[in-house]
């Protein structure tokens, strides 16, 4: 992996695309540069983004390469594993299912998986469902206790979605139920079995007619039991298993341990109309849109000024107004994503998982989402 240690000043220069006439604007060249930071310097392999500005115009954005080996070019728009930006479509799942009546915000979670949610000081008949969709519930968080994932036989493990639930409620609870916030990936997975519960459907199948569909996601779904590749046009993922360490390839994996909490695959262009179409209240109905939108501060556990919503995050731009979105970070990639009410909206993503190189390449890529929003 010779290759890896090289990346800089070899890797071919930003490219912006446009869709629709017109040429880049100012937002255009923060995003060019900030890609470029993001390959030269943080030594991700490749960055690609989609921008929608304040004049309306769709422009696609890539640095770098998206195979070392290959040196081939990333796609433009291309499909990369999204993470925890799942946890989002799940929960906009959960707010229908409160419109349609199945499913109340402030019930326990017992009412809908009766016997389930137990542990020590773990009770379901305590959470509610808000407090899942908002990390406030107190339940551990399994992949806190998952190992091997990044390892040759242990990325291609599959899963099952109480085996996931089972890893998390063999251990304590973080705390009361409402008492305080902490990111936990348990609670989405338990948000996907009650919606299967609730449904008496799959969770891929609910999420891909309710949401995938009604948006229009034409390069977005939820991976196939044992669908370890990705199927379209896609830059290679790269991992590093210490700091400073080779980049090793895991665009091949099996993210069944995501599940709920982050199996999905997408593009930076749909990640933009996803959230576009949930802000514009396409996707849930206004009540429920209110509640997603009513959050706690989460800055302690996330990024400055963040706060937490019903699966969504809100977090205070530079030039003022909020940006409304989620984030995503899972063995290959890493993607950021940031919608305004004025239709400004931003996704990016880079191909290496961002724990090896600290925290100043998820700060780049986290800043540049308010830069390109704020220009």
């Amino acid at each position: 992996m010779a290759a890896a240690l090289a990346v800089g000043s070899t890797l071919p220069s930003a490219a912006a695309q446009t869709s629709g006439p017109g040429s880049g604007s100012g937002s255009g060249d923060v995003v060019r540069q900030g890609l470029q930071r993001l390959v030269q310097e943080d030594r991700n392999p490749g960055a690609l983004a989609t921008l929608v500005g304040r004049d309306g115009r769709t422009r696609h954005y890539t640095a770098g390469v998206a195979d070392l080996e290959t040196k081939a070019k990333v796609p433009v728009n291309g499909q990369v594993r999204v993470g925890s930006n799942t946890k989002t479509f799940t929960a906009v799942v959960v707010l229908q299912l409160v419109g349609e009546g199945k499913v109340a915000l402030d019930t326990p979670i017992e009412r809908y998986l009766p016997g389930l949610i137990k542990g020590e000081g773990i009770d379901g008949r305590n959470i509610t469902v808000r407090q899942l969709l908002q990390h406030t519930s107190g339940l551990p968080n399994y992949t806190d206790h998952l190992t091997g994932l990044t390892d040759t036989e242990g990325r291609h493990t599959y899963y099952q979605p109480r085996t996931l639930l089972d890893i998390g409620l063999a251990h304590k609870a973080e705390f009361e139920p409402g008492t305080r916030w902490k990111y936990s990936n348990t609670n989405t997975i338990v948000a996907g079995l009650m919606i299967e519960k609730v449904t008496g459907r799959p969770l891929a199948e609910e999420i891909d007619r309710r949401v995938i569909q009604r948006a229009g996601l034409r390069d977005t779904y939820f991976p196939a039991v044992g669908e370890r590749g990705i199927r379209k046009a896609h830059p290679e993922g790269y991992f590093a298993t210490r700091p400073g360490g080779p980049l090793e390839k895991i665009t091949e994996l099996d993210p069944s341990w995501g599940w709920a909490a982050g199996q999905i695959v997408s593009t930076p262009a749909d990640l933009n109309r996803f959230f576009t179409a949930l802000a514009g209240g396409k996707l849930v109905g206004a009540a429920q849109l209110a509640e997603m939108r009513t959050t706690v501060d989460s800055s302690a556990g996330m990024w400055p000024g963040a706060r937490y919503g019903l699966g969504v995050v809100s977090t205070p731009l530079s030039c003022g107004g909020l940006a409304w979105g989620h984030g995503g970070d899972i063995p290959g990639y890493q993607t950021r994503s940031g919608v305004t009410d004025d239709g400004r909206a931003f996704s990016v993503a880079v191909t290496a998982d961002p724990a090896p190189f600290g925290q100043q390449s998820h700060d780049r890529v986290l800043g540049l989402v308010d830069s390109a929003l704020c220009k």
